[in-house]
């Protein structure tokens, strides 16, 4: 009985990234607003997606369908319902560098002002804090030694230092043992992960560092579930609560007004 062969298969050759396809995705103005919708970390149902970008329903499912088959977002099932959620930390990051470099939106209406006002003072950036609330948070931790390696200014073009969007050579930030010792007296605890410990995203709206990483993780975590902060039914944006001010006084030194 002779021996069966099979054609040798051509092995597939791949060219250089095609940047152009993630390119043409967010060219699309509903598109970008649905990833920003999502870029606080949570997983929405297409109809508030829907109502964020401005767009009908069925509209917002078509998108969503691209978004998910290009890799941004991944599905969630929960009984007869679906969410969408960012499809992991590497495209948080890219939002986080293109917020960093986009130019902000002009305000039309009392409505967009006040929303623009909200985001500028406490928002999330994916996973962490941002706005006045979190560069005051890294402000306040570096002047109290629990963090080094940086002032917490944003350094464009300098030698040694950062540049827009994170070109050039990072700061590096460190927890110092004072501040481990401080997160212990606090509670914060830090989740398991790959990720750094300590990273810093520079804030688009104050133009300073704000801190990002597992910890910056950690703190957003906590606030939650101290109740120190409490999320806006939709946005990014977070408001402080009463519990919030007493312990950013009194625990970080930061004065919210």
């Amino acid at each position: 009985m002779g021996t069966q062969t099979t054609p040798m298969q051509t092995p597939r050759i791949l060219g250089d990234v095609e940047i152009s396809e993630i390119g043409s995705l967010l060219a699309d103005r509903a598109r970008c607003r649905v990833l920003l919708a999502l870029n606080d970390g949570r997983a929405l149902p297409a109809s508030v997606l829907a109502a964020e970008a401005g767009v009908a329903r069925s509209t917002a499912s078509g998108h969503l369908g691209k978004l998910t088959e290009a890799g941004l977002l991944r599905v969630e099932t929960h009984g007869r319902h679906r969410y969408y959620r960012l499809a992991g930390d590497e495209v948080g990051e890219l939002l986080e560098k293109l917020t960093q470099m986009a130019p902000t939106r002009p305000v039309h209406s009392l409505r967009e002002g006040s929303r623009a006002q909200q985001l500028r003072a406490a928002r999330t950036c994916y996973d962490h804090l941002a706005g006045r609330l979190g560069v005051g948070l890294m402000e306040a931790m570096i002047g109290r030694g629990f963090l080094a390696g940086g002032d917490g200014r944003f350094h464009p073009g300098q030698d040694g230092g950062d540049r827009r969007a994170g070109y050039g050579r990072d700061v590096d930030y460190a927890l110092t043992t004072a501040g481990w010792d401080f997160l212990g007296a606090v509670g914060v605890r830090i989740p398991e992960g790959n990720r750094s410990l300590v990273r810093y995203c520079v804030d688009w709206s104050e133009q300073r560092h704000h801190l990002a990483g597992l910890l910056g993780r950690a703190l957003l975590d906590h606030f939650l579930a101290e109740s120190w902060i409490r999320r806006r039914p939709s946005g990014r944006s977070v408001q402080v609560t009463e519990a919030g001010r007493a312990a950013l006084t009194e625990r970080f030194g930061v004065a919210w007004p």
